[in-house]
C-alpha cells in the first residue's frame, strides 16, 4: 500500500502547513486586532466614536462585499489559489504600509504633518487591508473544504488557534512593551509591522500546502451564465434552502452582538485603563482564545457543529452582560482582563463555528458560490458598530452592550428553528 501511505503522508503534510499558516495569521491578525489594537489606536488619533465605529465596521464590510465578485469568478476558474495569493499577500503588504505610515507619522511636529492627515492616511490604509482581505475568504474556504475531511476541520481550526494563540501572547507582550519604553506611534507601528511579517509567513505556508484538485464541475453552459444570473441563483438558494437561511439570519443577529466589540476597549479606556493596559487586555484576550481551543475543537467535531454554535452564543450573552457589571462595579484591570479572557474564548469559537457549519451546510461542488452568496447576503449587517457608534454618542457607551444582549438573546430563539430542522433532516 505505497500509494496510500504517500497519499496520506502528503495529506498530513497539507494538514499542518495549513494549521501553520492559520497559526502564523492569527498572529498576524492579534497584532493588529481591531477590537484593542486598531480600536484604541484609532480613539487615541480622532477622540471619535463613530471613527473606532468605522474602523471596525469596515473591516468586516470589507471581508464581506468582495466575496460575490470573487465567487463568481472563482466558481469558473480551473484553481482558486491565485485568489487567495492576490488577497493574502495583499493585505501583508497593506499592514506594512500602515506601519510605514505610522513609524513616520511618530516625526510629525518635526515635519509639520499634523494628525488629521495621519489619522485619514491611517483610515484610507485600514479601509484597503479590509478589501484586499475580503479576496481570501472564498478560495481559503473551498481550498480548505477539499483538503481537510469533515471530520477533523474543527480540530484543523483549533490547532490554528492553538498556535496562533501562542504567537499572539508573545505580540501581546511585545505591545505592552512597545508602549511602555517607545512613543505610542511608534509602538503601534511595530505592532503593525510584526502583523504584517507573520501574514506573509503565513500567506506562503499556505501556498506550499497545495490546492486539491477541484470537484466534479458543472456543465460549461451552466458556468458561464453573467454575475446576474448568479446573484439570482443565490436569490433562489436563499428561499430554498432554510438552513443556509436560517444560518444567515443567525449571522445578522450575531454581527449585532459584535456592534460592541470596538467599544469593550473605549469603555475601558474611559474607566481609568491607561494605555500600557491595552497589552494586558489583549494578552488577557487572546489567553482566553488559546485555552478555549481544546474545548471548540472537542464540541466541533465530537458533538456536532449546532452545539459549537450553543456554546459560542451562550459567550455572545455573557461578555456584554459582564461589561454591565464591571461598570457598575467600577472595577479595574483584572476585572477587565478577566472580561477579555470571555471575549478571547468568544471570538475564537465565533469564527470555529462559523467556518465549520457554513462548510457544513454548502455542497461540496458549490462551495465557492454558498461562501460568496452567504457572505455577500451578510454583508449590510457588517456595519452594526456604526450603529453601535450612534448609540454610544447619543445615548452612553452602556447602550450599545445593552442592544448586544437583546441581539444574542433573538440568537437562541434562531437555534432553537436550527435544531428543529436538523431533528427532521435525521433518518
Amino acid at each position: 500500500m505505497p500509494g496510500h501511505e504517500a497519499q496520506e503522508a502528503a495529506g498530513r503534510r497539507r494538514f499542518w502547513r495549513i494549521a501553520g499558516a492559520g497559526g502564523a495569521f492569527q498572529g498576524g491578525s492579534a497584532a493588529v486586532d481591531s477590537a484593542t489594537v486598531v480600536a484604541s489606536l484609532t480613539h487615541m488619533l480622532t477622540g471619535s466614536a463613530l471613527a473606532v465605529g468605522y474602523a471596525s465596521a469596515v473591516l468586516r464590510l470589507g471581508w464581506l462585499l468582495p466575496q460575490l465578485p470573487v465567487g463568481y469568478l472563482a466558481e469558473r476558474a480551473e484553481r482558486r489559489m491565485p485568489f487567495y495569493v492576490f488577497g493574502a499577500f495583499g493585505r501583508a503588504a497593506a499592514a506594512g504600509a500602515i506601519a510605514l505610515l505610522l513609524w513616520r507619522g511618530a516625526d510629525w511636529p518635526q515635519v509639520d504633518w499634523p494628525p488629521v492627515p495621519l489619522a485619514a492616511g491611517f483610515l484610507a490604509l485600514w479601509t484597503v487591508y479590509a478589501f484586499v482581505s475580503g479576496v481570501v475568504a472564498v478560495p481559503y474556504n473551498d481550498i480548505v473544504g477539499r483538503a481537510i475531511p469533515s471530520s477533523r476541520r474543527s480540530r484543523m481550526l483549533a490547532w490554528r488557534f492553538f498556535g496562533g494563540g501562542l504567537i499572539a501572547i508573545a505580540a501581546a507582550g511585545a505591545l505592552r512593551l512597545a508602549l511602555e519604553v517607545m512613543p505610542p506611534l511608534k509602538a503601534y507601528a511595530s505592532m503593525f509591522a510584526l502583523g504584517s511579517g507573520l501574514m506573509f509567513l503565513s500567506s506562503a505556508l499556505f501556498v506550499s500546502a497545495g490546492e486539491p484538485p477541484s470537484s466534479p464541475r458543472k456543465p460549461p453552459q451552466a458556468r458561464n451564465a453573467g454575475a446576474a444570473a448568479f446573484l439570482r441563483e443565490g436569490l433562489a438558494t436563499l428561499r430554498q434552502d432554510r438552513a443556509f437561511r436560517l444560518f444567515l439570519v443567525f449571522h445578522w443577529l450575531g454581527s449585532a452582538t459584535l456592534m460592541a466589540l470596538p467599544f469593550y476597549i473605549v469603555a475601558a479606556r474611559e474607566s481609568g485603563i491607561g494605555l500600557s493596559g491595552v497589552g494586558t487586555l489583549l494578552a488577557a484576550q487572546t489567553a482566553g482564545a488559546l485555552v478555549s481551543n481544546p474545548l471548540w475543537g472537542r464540541i466541533g467535531d465530537g458533538m456536532g457543529k449546532l452545539p459549537l454554535l450553543w456554546c459560542v452564543t451562550f459567550l455572545r450573552l455573557l461578555a456584554p452582560a459582564l461589561m454591565l457589571a464591571l461598570l457598575a462595579a467600577g472595577a479595574g484591570i483584572f476585572g477587565f482582563a478577566a472580561l477579555y479572557l470571555v471575549i478571547g474564548a468568544m471570538m475564537n469559537g465565533v469564527t470555529i463555528s462559523y467556518l465549520s457549519f457554513l462548510m457544513e451546510i454548502s455542497p461540496d461542488d458549490r462551495r465557492p458560490a454558498y461562501s460568496a452568496w452567504f457572505n455577500t447576503f451578510a454583508a449590510p449587517a457588517a456595519l452594526s458598530p456604526l450603529l453601535g457608534a450612534i448609540l454610544a454618542s447619543l445615548i452612553a457607551t452602556p447602550a450599545v452592550f445593552t442592544a448586544a444582549i437583546t441581539a444574542a438573546l433573538a440568537q437562541f430563539a434562531v437555534l432553537k428553528q436550527l435544531d428543529r430542522l436538523a431533528g427532521e433532516a435525521a433518518p
